[in-house]
């Protein structure tokens, strides 16, 4: 479709781009096929997407993958699709919120861990991004468009204003790398900003998270963002009400105990300090 034939497809259906679910059309087909290539989909793949929208990015994921399982939460769409019957075989239309599946269990159902390929709408990236971590152990990989600066935070470095709890939480189990941008022209409505499609890989498992310690996860993403949660506060002034009350000096021997300086910003620490740390922590709280 153009950005016309998008805009009278919608029109003709009664439909209207919707604020509330965040909705950003796709528009142009080589847009969502250099998205589809980026991702590496491949003929045997069942793959979850997420926001079927009109199906541009359907119509090219089915060309390729084996299964495409399009999650959409607006009944509208899926009306729309179930009056037009023009989705492949291979497409099975779930009406739901991808917030509230549990995507555990849908890993189970398909038989193999979950590859997601989705043009997120913003207003969900990030609790879909801690959905994911969550479910760290069912998948795969997941393919998705975010605003730039959402995923331009999760590909930052310790030590720069972008870096914070998603960075580090998603390190601990999964790696980041940064596909194609994509500019407001090829959506309807058009977005004030660039996007970035970022590929995040869970299994295999990448070589940093295979090198890390083990650690208590729920441990792990209490002291991270009870860390970046104050963030201009030092280490031990941010942790000190979150972990262990108003014992400050027991917790700057804990601190210190991990290597590290209780002067210290959040921002300052490596995926493997708060590791470090947290594991540390753990035997206090007991």
């Amino acid at each position: 479709m153009t950005y016309q034939q998008t805009k009278s497809t919608l029109k003709k259906e009664g439909l209207a781009p919707s604020k509330k679910l965040g909705q950003n059309f796709l528009v142009h087909e080589h847009t969502a096929q250099r998205i589809v290539n980026a991702a590496g989909v491949e003929a045997g793949d069942t793959i979850i997407e997420v926001g079927v929208g009109l199906g541009a990015l359907t119509y090219c994921l089915a060309r390729q993958a084996a299964r495409v399982i399009g999650i959409e939460a607006d009944s509208g769409l899926i009306r729309m699709h179930q009056e037009q019957q023009q989705l492949p075989e291979t497409v099975e239309l779930r009406h739901g919120d991808i917030l509230k599946t549990d995507l555990t269990a849908l890993a189970r159902e398909t038989g193999e861990k979950l590859k997601i390929v989705a043009n997120l709408p913003y207003s969900i990236s990030s609790p879909f991004l801690f959905q994911l971590i969550a479910h760290r152990q069912a998948m795969a990989s997941a393919v998705v468009m975010l605003q730039k600066e959402v995923a331009e935070r999760l590909l930052a470095q310790p030590g720069t204003k972008a870096y914070g709890a998603p960075t580090v939480l998603l390190a601990a189990c999964a790696a980041v790398e940064p596909l194609l941008k994509v500019k407001p022209a090829e959506f309807h409505p058009k977005p004030k900003v660039d996007s970035l499609v970022i590929r995040i890989t869970f299994d295999p498992q990448p070589e940093r998270v295979r090198q890390l310690e083990e650690y208590n996860p729920q441990l792990f993403r209490r002291v991270v963002n009870a860390a970046f949660g104050q963030r201009r506060k030092t280490l031990l002034n941010a942790l000190s009400s979150a972990i262990l009350g108003e014992d400050k000096e027991r917790l700057a021997g804990l601190i210190q105990q991990a290597g590290l300086d209780p002067r210290i910003r959040a921002e300052k620490l490596a995926v493997e300090d708060f590791i470090r740390l947290s594991r540390i922590i753990e035997p206090a709280l007991s």
